[in-house]
C-alpha cells in the first residue's frame, strides 16, 4: 500500500530522467561495474551516465539513435551495453537489484516457489528439447502447397 514513506521513496523527481540511477541505486550497482582496462587510454566517458543512457533505452524502448544529446553518444552506450551482456556484467547487476527489491519488499532473496505451464512439465517429462522445437514449429502449409505444380512439364533437350 502506498503511504508517505513508499511515495518518498518512489520520487524520481529529483532526477534528469525517470530511468536515472539515484545515489542510492548507483552505490548497489557501481561494484558490479568492471574497472577499465589496464595500459592504453584513461576511460574518458562517466560510466554512471553510460549506465544512465543504457537503462533510458532500455525503460523507454527507443533506438540507441535516439539518445538524449546529454546522455553519451549511441556508440559508446551501445558499446558498453554489448561488451556487459557478453561479460555478464548485465546479468550481475540485474541479480544484485533483483535480491535488493525481494528483500526490501520483505520476502526472502530467491524465491521458494515456482508454477510451471503444462507445456514446460510435457517437455521435462520426455527430456528432449528438439522434440518441443519439432512439435511447436509444425509447417503452416499444406502439402500440396508445397510440392511443385503437376501443370508444369519437364522438357528435356535431345540432339
Amino acid at each position: 500500500m502506498w503511504n508517505p514513506e513508499h511515495r518518498l521513496a518512489a520520487d524520481r523527481g529529483g532526477l534528469r530522467y525517470p530511468s536515472d540511477l539515484n545515489d542510492a541505486e548507483w552505490a548497489l550497482i557501481a561494484p558490479h561495474i568492471p574497472p577499465a582496462r589496464r595500459g592504453g587510454r584513461r576511460r574518458s566517458v562517466e560510466v554512471r551516465e553510460v549506465v544512465n543512457a543504457i537503462f533510458y533505452v532500455l525503460s523507454t524502448g527507443c533506438q540507441w539513435k535516439a539518445l538524449p544529446k546529454d546522455l553519451p553518444p549511441k556508440s559508446t552506450a551501445h558499446f558498453y551495453f554489448m561488451l556487459w551482456d557478453w561479460d555478464g556484467t548485465l546479468e550481475r547487476i540485474h541479480d544484485t537489484l533483483y535480491v535488493a527489491l525481494r528483500e526490501a519488499a520483505g520476502r526472502e532473496a530467491s524465491p521458494t516457489a515456482a508454477i510451471i505451464d503444462s507445456q514446460s512439465a510435457k517437455a521435462s517429462q520426455k527430456g528432449a528439447l528438439r522434440l518441443i522445437r519439432k512439435a511447436s514449429m509444425r509447417p503452416r502449409r499444406s502439402r500440396a502447397a508445397s510440392v511443385t505444380s503437376s501443370s508444369t512439364r519437364s522438357v528435356s533437350c535431345s540432339a
